[in-house]
């Protein structure tokens, strides 16, 4: 034990028997609205249920060293705790349990997560920040196992930043001189999750405030910690992380979950050390029971034995917490029976108002539709069919949403061969919900508040006769330069971007000039690269973390996906992470190397905007846009873009490209060609080409695949040449197939088709090694001059007969 330790003891514990007794009450109520809550669920009232059953006294006492600026990034079993802290009302507890979609009710997730998701609001109503300072703030939770991990490094790492960085101090709202810890909490299964490793080792890495709390339980789900750790114990599995001397890595303290003062005193240390040194902590939390099993999912008494039955009867923290009191003389029996009394009132009546209000909010649309269902019996024809939807209806328990619209629309298919009033106000009650709903189950997807960067004007750039051309990397760099020099919440950091300066010099000299706090290097972990960012974003920084090349962008997927991507979404617009991701992809040197993984964004990025810059004047545009605005984004630079000439416009820190808004970069009358990024200059080689054989093509390049074209700008192209080809470099299906839905689909631009429309894509498999792989894996300038070609072909075979 340190110097500053060495006094702790459990005489330094010092607590009135107001407190111990308040401490009883929270316990009490906390494993009441867990019973009513597993109870709910199996009645039918709400569909899923989780609960912290058995944790009540770890996070009582984890509670007490929370101070206000500080952040949890937890998981689903930490009511008590966001109870103590005052961040949870039990009758919230109960209306997030049932799906509440107003915010008034379920303040945390409008009803979108399932039970025990928390989060405090970090931005007002129109997306300006709060005073983090003065609140007790909470990170909206995962359920993927060890998906908090990532963003707590990042929590916990801001607080270096304002603490090591003199230019930060005026960000009062954000931090008081980096005092802030990260309190991350985990189940002891989710440490077995290369997510949970690589916080730990990055956490002892770069020495932040951070408190890693494991809840031992012994299981996960049905498998029991043989199985999961090695020597069953997480912490034994990580002495060698422990620090010693003068060493960096983290100190390591284990506490029973029963024992009230071992775990006071087991907090008491971990604040120091966390506080007052920026010395990560893990706090194993051990002999943890869980009375009703993991979930509403299914009885532990399926996998556990007696005998752990019995320990987990024996070792309740409650029942222990209760013996310790009146062992103390801090309360006496009757007092205590009197808190247990009260607490359970206490829990019924939190459930029951939450109920009530719940259903209260559901009446208007059930009233409504169901007295215009009735009306229709004395108008149709269809009387009967429609008397046998209201009787479905009516006799459904607990009606949600969903049973309501189904029945009106069942309604309108039985008397639609009917031209009556009824039908008519049917109709309107329709349109006229629909509005609501879609606010109440799919807003906030991206901003939608004034400071989005959607509303970020475009300012071009402008070129002089003594423009110089310059390689793309001194385009960027001079950039970059630019944004470390004006703005202090801008840093940089990833795997090469410090001392290096990026494996493309992006970045080259200026960690030498700005500093290491700026422009730093991180060891290989992409998944805590992107949670460093998240987290410290989340905090008024603006961090632009470098993911080297595209292809590794996998190894951070889940975290972009389940946290960034759907954090604004899932808080209902409370919660912002306006991190940028930087990468480069697209062709180059093989298989893991020059891919271009765009479906695969696509798909499990809405919620980030992906895009996609053909040269680095455009890339510097990007940043501009994305940092004047509160959306993450995911920019993609040209791989093969570095070393290319060009043009440096005398206003580059000016530059902004407005999202959604492609660019036409060769103007054509025969057909159309729309792509994106490296692709671009593939496309224009080959429309050079077709131009001197009397094709003419038009190219447009889309800037940025989310968002796609908002102005619908393609499809005039399209009015003109009545020919479109889609092409880019990602897998079949992907990001051609995606571009050509949107334009073909969302346009209409069917209509003024005069060939079918084609999608150029790479092979399905990963790209070859060398200029032949590339070549032979990716479309190149004859693949697409050939299909321009045989397209004119199809149309004026006299002057363009076959050529192959």
């Amino acid at each position: 034990m340190t110097d500053l330790l060495a006094s702790i003891s459990s005489t330094d514990v010092l607590l009135t028997k107001e407190e111990v007794l308040n401490d009883y009450r929270m316990a009490c109520e906390s494993r009441e609205v867990s019973y009513i809550g597993r109870q709910d669920v199996f009645r039918g009232r709400a569909k899923f249920g989780v609960f912290g059953d058995g944790k009540e006294l770890a996070q009582i006492a984890m509670s007490k060293v929370f101070r206000k600026g500080d952040f949890r990034s937890g998981y689903y079993r930490d009511q008590t705790f966001l109870a103590a802290v005052g961040g949870l009302t039990w009758q919230q507890f109960f209306a997030q349990l049932y799906a509440h979609t107003d915010v008034a009710h379920d303040p945390f997730t409008g009803g979108r997560s399932m039970n025990a998701h928390y989060g405090n609001r970090l931005v007002d109503d129109k997306g300006e920040w709060l005073d983090q300072t003065q609140m007790y703030n909470t990170i909206c939770d995962v359920s993927s196992t060890a998906g908090q991990m990532p963003r707590a490094v990042g929590l916990a790492y801001a607080s270096k930043l304002f603490r090591e960085n003199p230019d930060l101090q005026h960000l009062t709202k954000f931090s008081n001189n980096g005092n802030e810890v990260c309190f991350a909490t985990i189940g002891d299964a989710s440490t077995s999750q290369g997510m949970f490793f690589e916080a730990i080792n990055a956490a002892g890495v770069l020495q932040i405030p951070i408190i890693f709390s494991v809840w031992d339980d012994g299981y996960g789900i049905s498998v029991p910690i043989k199985y999961q750790t090695t020597k069953s114990s997480i912490s034994e599995a990580l002495a060698g992380f422990q620090r010693k001397g003068d060493s960096n890595g983290l100190e390591i303290i284990v506490a029973r979950a029963w024992n009230y003062v071992e775990l006071i005193e087991a907090y008491q240390r971990a604040a120091l050390y966390a506080r007052d040194q920026h010395v990560p902590v893990l706090v194993h939390v051990i002999e943890v029971t869980q009375p009703q099993g993991h979930s509403t999912s299914g009885s532990h008494e399926r996998y556990k034995s007696k005998e752990r039955l019995q320990f987990e009867h024996d070792f309740d923290c409650n029942t222990h917490f209760k013996k310790w009191i009146l062992e103390n003389g801090y309360g006496s029996p009757e007092e205590l029976g009197e808190i247990e009394i009260r607490a359970k009132e206490t829990a019924k009546k939190s459930r029951n108002a939450a109920w009530a209000a719940f259903r209260d909010s559901l009446k208007p649309e059930y009233n409504s539709a169901t007295t215009l269902l009735k009306k229709i019996i004395n108008e149709s024809k269809n009387a009967k069919s429609v008397n046998s939807i209201i009787e479905t209806l009516e006799k459904t328990e607990n009606p949600v949403r969903r049973d309501v619209i189904s029945a009106v629309k069942k309604a309108i298919r039985a008397i639609r061969f009917e031209d009556v009033a009824s039908k008519k106000d049917l109709l309107k009650w329709l349109n006229d919900v629909a509005p609501e709903n879609y606010k109440r189950f799919n807003s906030h997807l991206l901003s939608e508040y004034p400071t989005s960067p959607m509303n970020v004007k475009g300012v071009a750039p402008i070129y002089d006769e003594n423009s110089p051309m310059v390689d793309g990397r001194e385009i960027i760099n001079t950039f970059f330069d630019y944004l470390l020099e004006t703005n202090p919440t801008v840093f940089a950091l990833g795997e090469d971007v410090g001392k290096i300066g990026d494996v493309n010099q992006g970045f080259a000299g200026l960690q030498e000039k700005h500093g290491e706090i700026r422009v730093t290097d991180t060891g290989i972990r992409e998944t805590t690269i992107i949670g460093q960012g998240i987290g410290a974003a989340m905090r008024g920084l603006r961090p632009i973390v470098e993911i080297q090349y595209f292809d590794y962008i996998y190894y951070a997927l889940a975290t972009l996906t389940d946290d960034l991507a759907s954090l604004r979404y899932r808080t209902v617009g409370q919660q912002v992470s306006p991190l940028i991701i930087r990468t480069r992809g697209h062709r180059l040197e093989g298989i893991w190397h020059s891919g271009s993984p765009m479906s695969a964004m696509l798909g499990a990025l809405r919620g980030i905007h992906v895009l996609v810059p053909r040269n680095f004047v455009q890339a510097a545009g990007f940043y501009n846009t994305i940092l004047k605005g509160d959306d993450p984004a995911l920019i993609i630079e040209c791989l093969n873009g570095y070393r290319i000439k060009e043009k440096l416009p005398t206003n580059l820190t000016d530059v902004c490209i407005p999202l959604g808004v492609p660019e036409t970069i060769k103007e054509g009358s025969d057909l159309t060609i729309v792509t994106y990024g490296s692709m671009c200059r593939i496309v224009m080689e080959a429309a050079a080409q077709l131009e001197e054989i009397g094709i003419s093509v038009e190219v447009i390049d889309v800037q940025s695949l989310l968002p796609f074209d908002v102005n619908h700008q393609i499809v005039e192209s399209i009015k003109k040449t009545n020919r479109v080809i889609f092409a880019d470099e990602d897998v079949p299906g992907g990001a051609s197939a995606y571009m050509m839905q949107e334009v073909i689909d969302k346009q209409n631009a069917y209509r003024w088709l005069d060939a079918a429309p084609k999608a150029i894509s790479a092979q399905a498999h990963r790209p070859a090694y060398a200029s032949d792989g590339d070549y032979f894996s990716k479309p190149n300038v004859e693949t697409i001059f050939d299909a321009a070609y045989e397209m004119m072909h199809e149309a004026k075979p006299a002057l363009y007969p076959k050529l192959y």
